[in-house]
């Protein structure tokens, strides 16, 4: 219902890159630059300076992006207003997840609510944990899933559930019959490890966990740097060496026999987070999705 034009504009100048509204917006650059150009033929003045492959707001920009920051505060409102008086649900979100929870989790909980809600449409980026809390520094997503913890304190991060990392070897490795199926870390530095790639919210958690244990982390002998959970296990299972991953993610491969998980001794527990803007004013399509997220989440978790 709001102006094209000005939904262009407003995303151009919130993230300061065409490319990246291009993305956000699900729309090509060109089509971002002509939208932009129509509405400063429209104001017969420049929004934007455009020097070095950068760009800026011009004065009149400015004074454009603060109107427009009150009308689609305002435009939201009214969305809210009117689709409580109606009882309907719908709308568009882009979620970020870190690419554990995006593999392992969140199919099940965006299926069950795309069942429950089907006139909103989500769409999800997958990046590591870094990343998805860039984008939402960035406002280039409206909520954010990460599996490490979060230090910008101008953001609203709540704990969805707890997860357990475990080491893991393949079957006849000389770990694998540790009685009671737990182990210090430092059992693990005797083999060539292999670890996600920086920036991952695994990675994150594991060097948190070894700056406690200063002797383990001088001792880790760092193999291979890989960077999905499934590439991880391949490499555990083809017998290059050991690795520390989220218990969530080898169910499959402890039913099929091809990898033996072992508890870490202190356990290795890491929050999955739900992360966003401290917003005035959220969506009743967004609060909907966290509140059934936060429902979904304590089911599991009982």
């Amino acid at each position: 219902m709001a102006d094209r034009r000005l939904q262009v504009f407003h995303t151009v100048a919130r993230l300061l890159s065409f490319t990246k509204a291009a993305e956000t917006l699900h729309m090509t650059q060109p089509a971002v630059t002509f939208q932009v150009r129509q509405l400063e033929e429209h104001f017969n003045t420049r929004l934007f300076d455009r020097t070095h492959n950068r760009i800026s707001l011009t004065d009149a920009g400015t004074r454009v992006f603060e109107y427009a920051d009150r009308i689609f505060e305002i435009y939201g409102e009214m969305e809210n207003s009117v689709r409580e008086l109606t009882g309907e649900i719908s709308g568009a979100l882009t979620i970020g997840a870190s690419t554990t929870i995006a593999e392992y989790m969140l199919p099940t909980l965006l299926g069950d609510f795309n069942s429950r809600y089907p006139e909103v449409s989500i769409h999800l980026k997958v990046s590591n944990s870094e990343g998805i809390v860039s984008m939402v520094e960035n406002n280039t997503i409206d909520l954010g899933v990460v599996e490490s913890p979060v230090g910008n304190k101008n953001l609203v991060v709540e704990t969805c559930k707890q997860d357990q990392l475990v080491a893991i070897v393949p079957p006849g490795h000389p770990l694998a019959g540790e009685p009671g199926g737990e182990i210090h870390f430092r059992a693990l530095l005797d083999f060539p490890f292999i670890c996600r790639e920086e920036g991952s919210g695994t990675r994150e958690v594991i060097n948190d966990y070894l700056d406690r244990m200063p002797d383990c982390a001088a001792g880790l002998k760092v193999s291979m740097e890989l960077g999905s959970p499934e590439a991880v296990k391949g490499a555990v299972e083809a017998g290059m060496g050991v690795s520390v991953v989220s218990q969530a993610t080898v169910q499959k491969e402890l039913r099929l026999g091809t990898l033996v998980t072992l508890t870490l001794d202190p356990p290795l527990l890491r929050p999955f987070s739900f992360v966003h803007q401290k917003q005035k004013f959220k969506l009743r399509v967004m609060e909907e999705l966290l509140e059934f997220a936060r429902n979904y989440c304590k089911s599991q978790h009982d």
